[in-house]
């Protein structure tokens, strides 16, 4: 079963959301753990070659984590946040992919 990093305050961020939402992103996670693709996921190009968001809806609202499972030995969440607009502001796709960048900077160490 792969380790699952929480890049910045994306662990927090999961944390905050409502239980149900939190407890499906935990599920979702899960499966990929398990090697399995989430339920619902898309995959963010625009943030990195690898790079998927996990797509959870509940009755308060769409929630989202940005994740990339195929780096290295370990699932890294880069960011997670709640949706509130049709497309996914800039500010969330910008952060994710400066620790995408990071990530890969890092791992090239």
């Amino acid at each position: 079963m792969k380790p699952v990093v929480f890049i910045g305050d994306s662990l927090d961020a999961v944390r905050s959301f409502p239980d149900r939402a939190r407890r499906e992103v935990g599920f979702q996670i899960d499966r990929l753990q398990r090697g399995r693709d989430p339920d619902d996921w898309k995959p963010m190009k625009t943030i990195g070659p690898g790079v998927r968001e996990i797509r959870v809806r509940d009755a308060s609202g769409a929630y989202r984590a940005i994740y990339i499972a195929t780096l290295g030995d370990a699932i890294y969440v880069l960011h997670a946040f709640r949706k509130t607009a049709q497309a996914t502001p800039k500010r969330n796709l910008d952060l994710a992919s400066a620790r995408f960048r990071d990530l890969m900077r890092r791992d090239r160490r």
